[in-house]
This record gives C-alpha cells, structure tokens and sequence, in this order.
C-alpha cells in the first residue's frame, strides 16, 4: 500500500499501546546478554515531526503521545517507553516522535542486528539516511511479508518480528494469518508481534480468530480502546504476541490500566489482556 504514510498518525493511542509493548519486548530481550534480531515487515520512517504538515493535519498526536508527556506516576515500563521518545526530543519539548526502526535502534547493544523490511520508496530513502551510519540496522527496499521470511530463521537465533501493516488494503488481514504459520515454521522460538486497528467493521475478528485456529500456540493478546466502539474510526488498538517472553503478560496488567485511563476519550475507554491460545 504505497499511498499510506504514517506521518499522518504518529505518536496518536495506537502508536502508544503498540511502541510501549515494543519497548517491554525489547527490554525483555535485553535482560540477558546474548544478541538479538529484530526483523520488521512494514518499518515506516525513524522518526516523525510532530510540527509537520501532515502530523498538524490530523494533529492524533494530540490524544496520544501529547496527554503522556508531561504525566506523572507512570508505571514503570510505561516511563521506559517515555524515555525513549524523549532520547529523540533532547531539547526537552515534544517535537519529534520515534517510528518503532527508532525505538528498536535506540535500545539495541553492539551485537545485536535490525533488519527492516519497507514498499515505500520515500520512506526507504529515509530509513536509508536515518541510519547510514549503522552497521548494525540494514534496511531492505522490499515486500516485508517475502523478506522476513527470506532472513528466518536469523543468526543469531534470538530475536523478534514486528508485524505492522497499515490494513488499509483489506487483504492485509489475511495476509497476515496466512503468514504467521509460515513464519513460525521456520523460526518456531522467535517471537512475533501482530498490531491490528479496531475499527467498526471489525474484520480484525476473522484474522484474530483464523490466527486462534492456525494450530499455533502460546498467544497473549492485548487490546487498548480509547473510546466507544459504536463511534466511526479506529477506536482501539490491539496487539498479538505469539511466544511472550515471561512476565510481558504481568508487566501489561500493572501498565494498560493506568495507560488507558490516560488515553481516554469518553467513558467507553478500556483494555482487555488475555491469552487467545496458551501453551
């Protein structure tokens, strides 16, 4: 989908609830000292300009990462998150937000390896430059479905895959169930992350549950809405995370509650955690 361009959209409640379990899979990761990949399917730019045309346009950013930013009493992987955008705001004002290629380089150590996978040749051009000085992140001008799987299972093999399409294109859905099983076959101890939107529709349902009846195993599912779902737009945010390390599911009962009372818009705002399929 060559049209979409996230700056639109970013640092809005969607960015939050997915970049802030981003971040606690990466910390995850990070608690051992062994390296690890990080593969992404639809890597989008480093970072954004919240003072841009096209982020002033849509201004989501507003009931997103603006009503976080000066908020006190966070739990403490929700201020994990926080200070990572702050990294890309060093002058202390919200003027940048960081796209997940952003977050994943920022917490990287010297022997772990980024592989990001972009259509968009705008948003590759740009990739390109954010990190030209980094021998450590390469950045692919390809199909991120064909090109994840070309690099599983990665060395060293230990890592996590970010699955995060725009959805504008309806197919997407089925795209993604439909490459999940393939994916775990060959990397069958990599974690994989799935954001999907809830949206009125709700043709997330029939990927969710053709996921559910795939045969896979070990799936914690998290969704975050911020408003009632009758109302038109994306309402919510949800997120699959197939293999979680331990104890991602109690970090996000300690967290989604106090970031969902933060994000709300009218009294329908909630999250639900849970295990679509256990082990």
């Amino acid at each position: 989908m060559l049209s979409y361009l996230h700056g639109y959209h970013a640092g809005n409640f969607a960015d939050l609830h997915k970049h802030h379990l981003l971040v606690c899979l990466l910390a995850a990761l990070n608690r051992k000292g062994k390296p690890w990949n990080y593969l992404e399917t639809h890597a989008g730019k480093a970072h954004y300009s919240l003072n841009s045309e096209q982020s002033e346009k849509t201004a989501e950013y507003r009931e997103g990462i603006a009503r976080l930013w000066t908020q006190q009493g966070m739990p403490d992987s929700v201020a994990n998150y926080l200070e990572q955008v702050r990294t890309v705001n060093p002058e202390g004002s919200l003027d940048f937000y960081p796209g997940s290629p952003a977050l994943a380089a920022g917490m990287a150590r010297e022997d772990d390896r980024l592989h990001l996978m972009e259509l968009h040749p705008g948003e590759v051009q740009q990739l390109k430059q954010a990190f030209s000085s980094r021998a450590d992140i390469a950045v692919h001008h390809r199909d991120g479905y064909e090109g994840v799987l070309a690099l599983l299972p990665p060395k060293p093999n230990r890592g996590l895959v970010l699955i995060d399409p725009s959805y504008e294109v309806k197919s997407e859905y089925d795209q993604v169930a439909a490459f999940l099983p393939k994916a775990l076959k060959r990397w069958p101890n990599g974690c994989f992350a799935v954001w999907y939107p809830l949206l009125p529709a709700g043709r997330w349902k029939m990927m969710v549950e053709s996921i559910r009846r795939s045969g896979l195993r070990n799936i914690l599912r998290s969704e975050l809405w911020v408003r009632n779902a009758s109302d038109q737009g994306m309402y919510g945010s949800g997120m699959l995370i197939i293999n979680p390390p331990w104890p991602l599911a109690d970090t996000l009962q300690q967290s989604e509650p106090w970031l969902a009372e933060c994000l709300a818009q009218d009294a329908g705002a909630g999250q639900s955690i849970s295990w679509l399929v256990e082990e």
